[in-house]
């Protein structure tokens, strides 16, 4: 039985975990990937803004590695011939192998749209297809063409990596969850109250308050942006709440098996915080559909409210 997760890193990497006998939860390797984070990121470039809940790409993995004693391997090639040749010989050795791609050449995906931070598991592969292993959304234990994948992992944009691949494998070094989580909860807090530009973290949320009225203001299409926005915050492999549903249970699991008061109060503060971050991807809907800017105006009040009880529960866990 496969991996079954709402978002693509933690269900790769989960699949991974799995052929070495390690089973956790989602919200357990998203916690213990220190995930947590925010990032509102906008470059002229870009059609619209991006608003993401989580640290970078590929980070979310290192730090489950780390922290569970494992050794990863990622290695990328721009070679699209000798990037399917390596992977190739992985899995005829009977080695699950995790693939970072563009989810839009994945003939799976009923919607496709470019995505260059998407993660799948490779299973296995016959003369035409790869079978893998993506998110429960996307039909958990599916396949596509060894053409599209191929594409898929050959693309260029924000967020791609060449051809990028990864292998997790145990070390002989034991490792003890309760420490690990109790590191990886330090090291997300930290890192998340220190950001090092102001559109990251707290301060981010912060600074979308103020952004989101501008971007209301200059937007070319509300009813597009504000819908697709909506969509990414609560269906797009966050697990809802953009994130905060997934730390939210990561809390409460911790909290059972540690029993530390912080981390009840943790617990309990992200139950709210989820709950402000729904509201929020509700009012974005609700703008797109009717185009009125008071619910822009209820939204930026939200995010500051969001912004400090972030803060304040993340200055409870760094002091675990």
């Amino acid at each position: 039985m496969h991996y079954v997760g709402q978002h693509c890193e933690t269900t790769a990497t989960g699949t991974l975990l799995k052929q070495l006998d390690i089973e956790l939860s989602e919200p357990m390797l998203f916690g213990l990937g220190e995930g947590l984070g925010f990032i509102f990121w906008n470059m002229k470039t870009m059609s619209f803004p991006f608003i993401g809940g989580r640290i970078k790409p590929d980070a979310l993995t290192e730090n489950i590695a780390r922290n569970l004693s494992l050794e990863l391997t990622v290695k990328e090639t721009s070679s699209q011939q000798k990037a399917w040749d390596n992977v190739k010989e992985l899995v005829d050795n009977g080695q699950i192998v995790g693939l970072k791609l563009d989810c839009f050449y994945l003939e799976y995906f009923s919607v496709p749209f470019h995505f260059a931070g998407h993660y799948v598991a490779l299973l296995g592969y016959d003369s035409s297809f790869a079978y893998l292993v993506d998110t429960k959304q996307q039909g958990g234990e599916v396949k596509t063409s060894l053409k599209s994948l191929a594409l898929a992992r050959a693309e260029k944009g924000p967020m791609a990596s060449k051809n990028l691949y990864y292998t997790l494998r145990k070390t002989g070094q034991e490792f003890d969850l309760k420490n690990a989580i109790i590191t990886a909860i330090r090291n997300n807090a930290n890192d998340y109250l220190n950001p090092p530009i102001t559109n990251i973290g707290y301060k981010g949320i912060l600074k979308t308050s103020s952004e989101i009225i501008k971007w209301y203001k200059q937007s070319k299409d509300i009813e597009n942006e504000f819908k697709t926005t909506a969509m990414l915050m609560e269906k797009a492999g966050t697990g809802g709440a953009l994130f905060r549903n997934l730390y939210r249970d990561f809390l409460k699991e911790s909290y059972d098996l540690l029993k530390l008061d912080k981390l009840k109060l943790g617990h309990v503060a992200f139950i709210e915080i989820a709950n402000l971050w729904t509201s929020v991807s509700e009012l974005f809907e609700k703008v797109s559909r009717t185009g009125d800017f008071k619910y822009i105006q209820q939204a930026s009040d939200i995010l500051k409210t969001i912004s400090a009880k972030e803060k304040s529960a993340m200055e409870i866990l760094a002091t675990i």
